[in-house]
């Protein structure tokens, strides 16, 4: 599975959540049971801090279908700019795929 290019943006402040469907090649969705993901946004590749997303899947997880999401107390701690971010899921056996990867860019916060 190659990882998608995508990017984000997260208002600082705000809750943030955002939807993805992973799809074989069929276009058909793919059954999460058994999967396990995990998500993080970092200043760059090498950064030693990182904020991780909360993963949730759909239900049922045969629609293929996980939540990303962020709280607003999370976004209000991450400072303004750009970052990396990838999203990766990992099956019952222990085998661990990246589905997204790209840049996150945050919007400075106006209304506290």
């Amino acid at each position: 599975m190659a990882a998608a290019k995508a990017n984000i943006t997260v208002e600082q402040g705000t809750d943030f959540s955002t939807t993805l469907t992973v799809e074989d090649e069929n276009g058909n969705a793919t059954n999460l049971t058994g999967y396990t993901g995990a998500a993080q946004i970092r200043k760059h590749f090498t950064s030693n801090t990182a904020t991780d997303f909360t993963v949730s899947f759909g239900s049922p997880r045969t629609s293929g279908e996980l939540t990303l999401s962020l709280s607003r107390t999370q976004t209000s701690n991450i400072a303004d700019g750009r970052y990396v971010y990838d999203v990766e899921i990992t099956n019952a056996a222990n085998t661990r795929s990246r589905l997204v990867q790209g840049i996150v860019t945050v919007t400075p916060q106006v209304t506290r």
